[in-house]
């Protein structure tokens, strides 16, 4: 792949250079607050058969919150990838992961930014991974496939429908290879489980459910407690969509650049809710609606790939969101061509007690899947929540999956990306994949909006005669 460039090169987005020797003290201290990459023996960099320097993937990561130094860790432990960069508005983020790179064996010290148009700059950089807030998903994917980088982007892809169409396009008119980060269905049991449904294993599917709660899980969390007089708490937990919300501004933190974190969003004052990771959790900002999509960013993104992949329905979508208000079911349903319906429910006990669709006995728990009925029998796709569970048993002592319990162990993911880079295949979620599984979300956010149901067209994807509906599917940026 490309070489890189001498390490050198230190600066803020400004064009300051950075001191370095105060950089490298500042950045030993903050290391150690950081968990670091494994160390791999010296000879798996281009000893013993494996990638040589000349031939790796030269990577930059921009962004490196709690999400991001799983990424840092995953990239800076492969013998494939040299990662050169790495980008935060962040100053303190950047300190602590430069100094974890540097001190994992067979890696040199990346450069640092803090605005990323200087990283797509660089002719020396093959490729990004992209993990940041999701409201610059979509800018920054596309500023990346302008300059020529291959795109890892985690989920969900865009903000609304005409955003992930619009990053699609460019993925595709610039012929990049872009993976989206829903990387569940890269499990090797979840990924049986869905070509079991897809083959026909439940015969016709009747009915999928997945979760989608209100927003009292995030609301409820004791770091919301100090700002009751801002939130109607109570209020706010019942909303099914992500918040308008205007929070307390508080000092910035020293380091972190805040215009450049709201970036295209409308403007909001710094306040910690939006920026400091929650514990345990990865997705801060996803309650408010100018930065993230709620349920969508912090599951139903992964569960809504999986499943339309396993009906076959990646590259398309629904046809109908059949609200509680006005239609036949007691939560919101997704109707397909076909006829499968996808109800979205908030409790996996809602698939026994509101439609009685599997038995009594069933164990249904985990998260980032669903539940799939079909004429043969049910299966479930969930992780995080034990083993795989089904019936009928003949139908489940057939079926085709080597482990029962879902563990991530085997996860080739990022490992699909990076060989689809070396031989530009499509990778196994492209950039239109991540686009219709976003939608999905985004779909049953505007039908929450308005409170009623819908009818949509995913080929020219529009709500057909609803203008209300339609005025949903984009928003305006700042400058």
């Amino acid at each position: 792949m490309k070489s890189t460039t001498a390490n050198s090169r230190e600066t803020t987005g400004d064009g300051r250079d950075l001191n370095r020797r105060g950089f490298m003290q500042k950045a030993t201290g903050a290391a150690g607050a950081l968990t670091l990459p494994s160390l791999i023996p010296a000879s798996a960099w281009g000893g013993l058969g494996q990638t040589p320097p000349s031939n790796r993937i030269t990577v930059a990561q921009i962004g490196l919150g709690t999400m991001g130094q799983g990424h840092v860790r995953r990239l800076s432990s492969d013998p494939s990838v040299e990662l050169v960069a790495l980008c935060d508005v962040d100053r303190m983020r950047l300190i602590a992961t430069q100094a974890a790179v540097s001190q994992t064996e067979g890696n040199s010290s990346p450069d640092i930014y803090n605005d990323y148009q200087d990283v797509l700059a660089r002719d020396d950089i093959d490729a990004v991974v992209i993990v940041t807030p999701d409201h610059w998903h979509t800018p920054m994917a596309i500023d990346a496939a302008k300059a020529g980088k291959d795109i890892y982007c985690e989920k969900p892809v865009s903000m609304t429908v005409r955003e992930g169409r619009v990053l699609e396009e460019a993925v595709r008119r610039c012929n990049r290879i872009f993976q989206t980060g829903t990387q569940y269905r890269s499990i090797p049991a979840i990924r049986e489980v869905c070509n079991f449904v897809r083959n026909g294993g439940l015969g016709k599917v009747k009915s999928v459910f997945t979760l989608w709660r209100n927003m009292a899980g995030y609301l409820r969390n004791r770091r919301f407690q100090p700002y009751r007089e801002f939130l109607d708490l109570e209020a706010a937990s019942r909303s099914y969509v992500p918040l308008d919300v205007s929070l307390p501004a508080e000092p910035v933190p020293e380091g972190l650049d805040w215009n450049r974190w709201v970036g295209p969003a409308p403007w909001h004052g710094y306040n910690r809710l939006f920026h400091t990771n929650p514990k345990p959790g990865v997705v801060p900002w996803s309650f408010c609606r100018e930065f993230g999509v709620g349920a969508s960013t912090g599951y139903h993104s992964h569960a809504a790939d999986i499943i339309q992949y396993a009906l076959g329905m990646e590259r398309s979508g629904p046809v109908e969101l059949l609200h509680p208000n006005d239609g036949p079911y007691p939560t919101l349903t997704c109707r397909y061509a076909n006829g499968t319906l996808l109800h979205l429910i908030e409790d996996w006990q809602d698939v026994k007690r509101l439609y009685q669709a599997v038995p009594d006995s069933a164990r249904l728990a985990g998260n980032f899947g669903g539940v799939f009925v079909g004429e043969k029998g049910w299966i479930t796709s969930m992780t995080t929540g034990g083993p795989i569970e089904g019936g009928p048993r003949e139908m489940m002592e057939g079926l085709p999956v080597n482990q029962r319990e879902p563990a991530r162990e085997g996860n080739n993911h990022q490992a699909n990306w990076l060989h689809c880079i070396r031989t530009r295949q499509r990778p196994s979620t492209d950039a239109e994949l991540g686009h219709r599984a976003a939608t999905l979300g985004h779909l049953t956010i505007v039908a929450y909006q308005l409170g009623r149901s819908l009818t949509w067209n995913p080929a020219a994807e529009k709500f057909p005669h609803d203008s209300a509906a339609n005025r949903l599917l984009s928003r305006a940026s700042r400058g």
